[in-house]
């Protein structure tokens, strides 16, 4: 059976006239009157009692009839999903980012514009993000870092300086501003390596001739926190991730130039997607 000829003995149901089925579907009477005719030769089934000018279903062109409503009502459905997904209207976009401090403005901006548009977002390091990106379990990442990968593509999105934080009983505590040369000595609490943030800080130590006390790894955020709040040590943050708290406190660095750097990144294959698109047009950018 074709989809054709379903659409024709479904109009000719509809309607009760081949006449008026043709003009609703914008074809000849003959093209209609040929195919309601090969769908029953084919199944060896009548599906209307033809009376003069009038067309009536038999009982299995009832039973047809029932279900090519459903059918069409579907198809119908379909059509205004997809017209409406390309208009944004509706949809899902789901953002990877290696943390929330970096997406949360761009989510905020895309949910205005598009407020139709369901977003879910996934956090993790850096290779999470790329591999939700390569196994289409997400659409755009925000990363720290540039992906230096051709199945990727990349726009920088903002930079934003390092600060460090230490205990509110350290002797930083009662400044704002530290020279650089004034970690010397000091024990850094910092993530695993391959962090943008301990990458960046390590290269500025090592500019400088700076030697730190001593570096204790921490995987996790939070356990970085209750340590350096424990007098443990002082960390390194993005300012825009640092997050006051009791027992914290913040200082800049007065004479190093040391940042992070947001980039947002979507596979290369995928770039034209209108979702996709739309994401990067709200942030200003670029793909």
């Amino acid at each position: 059976m074709r989809l054709t000829q379903l659409r024709s003995f479904h109009a000719v149901a509809s309607t009760g006239s081949f006449t008026a089925a043709a003009q609703s579907l914008h074809v000849s009477q003959p093209t209609v009157t040929t195919q309601v005719a090969q769908l029953e030769d084919l199944y060896k089934v009548e599906l209307f009692h033809r009376t003069g000018r009038r067309v009536l279903p038999t009982e299995m062109g009832e039973r047809l009839w029932h279900l090519s409503r459903q059918i069409f009502s579907l198809e119908g459905e379909a059509l205004q999903l997809l017209r409406e997904s390309g208009e944004l209207r509706t949809g899902h976009l789901r953002v990877a980012a290696v943390g929330p401090a970096q997406v949360t403005a761009m989510l905020a901006a895309f949910h205005q514009r598009y407020p139709g548009i369901r977003v879910s977002v996934s956090t993790g390091n850096s290779q999470d993000v790329l591999d939700r990106l390569t196994d289409y379990s997400a659409d755009v990442g925000v990363l720290a870092q540039v992906a230096h990968d051709r199945r990727f593509v990349s726009v920088p999105f903002s930079d934003h300086p390092v600060v460090i934080f230490c205990s509110s009983e350290h002797r930083f505590a009662r400044r704002r501003r530290i020279r650089i040369a004034e970690l010397a000595g000091e024990r850094l609490i910092l993530r695993e390596q391959g962090s943008t943030t301990r990458r960046a800080l390590e290269m500025a130590l090592r500019q400088a001739g700076v030697e730190p006390g001593g570096v204790m790894e921490v995987g996790s955020r939070e356990i970085i926190r209750e340590a350096v709040a424990q007098n443990l040590g002082v960390a390194a943050v993005s300012e825009v991730e640092f997050v006051p708290g009791p027992g914290l406190h913040a200082v800049q660095l007065s004479d190093a130039q040391v940042r992070t750097y947001v980039h947002v990144v979507c596979l290369a294959e995928r770039q034209d997607m209108r979702i996709v698109q739309a994401f990067f047009e709200v942030i200003g950018k670029q793909v």
